[in-house]
């Protein structure tokens, strides 16, 4: 009996050690989500300007560009999909990768061909251990990305989108990531990032406004050239801030689920430890009492 109550005092030590570090992460996924709030916030002005002055551009031009202008028989597609280089954020990678297969299958049954592009160890491993090929990977920098990381991962995106699909270039470009909605709702979604929908593009960031009317210096073209980098770059880059919050919401919940219960498993535990320990004291308060009668009896025995 004193055997089990041992082991079940190692138990309650150890996983009240465990709970003191879901505690401590659970705590910091908070800190860090704030921060990622911030710079998604932070990153808004920028993207919507930028939105607009695409549209009111591409409006405005009747050039064929990749940036607006859509294959007559889309042949092949690329997708980059946004997971965690960590684990214990719940299925938040598992999710976006689902979705990123849905996706895939969605496409294929399109006929088109997909190059799927990979930000985070998470969905690198996924890949890797199917065996299925990777166009081009990156990873340690999903908790906590910079615009640096985006262009990194925009610029082999935007050369497949400017070559001929003969070439190994592609017709359309989407980007897969999870969503920041709140504290608690997380949403995988899938995006085309190229070409641009106009009509989609007005009502997400003009609401409806009217658009200023430009000249192009020099020309249309070379304005669209120099604004499709900067535009790819923005959209993956708001892509990561959100994605990178996501992230920090679901481990945040998932730790706070290891504390609640690792919590549940102590009170068990104890209840268990406080069992064993009454029966054990239960056990020895018979033998005395058990020894106690037989000397008794013994001692009586002899008197007479």
């Amino acid at each position: 009996m004193g055997a089990q109550l041992r082991v079940y005092k190692r138990r309650i030590r150890s996983v009240t050690a465990t709970k003191k570090i879901t505690k401590a992460m659970e705590m910091i996924a908070a800190s860090r989500i704030v921060k990622a709030q911030r710079k998604v916030a932070a990153s808004m002005p920028y993207a919507t300007e930028l939105n607009r002055a695409v549209t009111a551009v591409a409006t405005g031009s009747t050039t064929k560009h990749p940036l607006t202008t859509e294959a007559e028989t889309p042949a092949r597609a690329a997708i980059l999909l946004v997971t965690s280089d960590r684990g214990l954020a719940g299925g938040y990678s598992s999710n976006a990768i689902k979705a990123a297969e849905q996706l895939t299958e969605r496409l294929r049954g399109e006929g088109k061909e997909v190059d799927t592009y990979v930000i985070g160890r998470k969905g690198v491993a996924y890949y890797n251990f199917r065996e299925r090929k990777i166009a081009e990977s990156w990873t340690g920098f999903t908790d906590s990305p910079t615009y640096a990381d985006a262009k990194r991962a925009a610029a082999p995106m935007i050369e497949a989108v400017t070559k001929e699909t003969a070439e190994g270039g592609v017709d359309e470009l989407h980007i897969v990531f999870t969503e920041f909605v709140s504290m608690m709702t997380q949403n995988p979604v899938d995006n085309r990032m190229l070409p641009l929908s106009l009509d989609l593009t007005k009502d997400e960031d003009g609401k409806g406004e009217i658009l200023p009317l430009f000249d192009f210096e020099p020309s249309a073209e070379d304005v669209l050239d120099a604004l499709l980098p900067r535009y790819v770059e923005s959209r993956i880059y708001n892509a990561l801030l959100q994605a990178a919050a996501s992230e920090h919401a679901a481990r945040r919940r998932a730790m706070k689920s290891a504390t609640d219960n690792a919590g549940e498993l102590v009170k068990s535990l104890s209840r268990l430890a406080n069992a064993a320990r009454q029966a054990e004291i239960t056990q020895e308060i018979s033998e005395i009492v058990g020894g106690a009668s037989a000397l008794a009896d013994a001692t009586a025995g002899s008197d007479k």
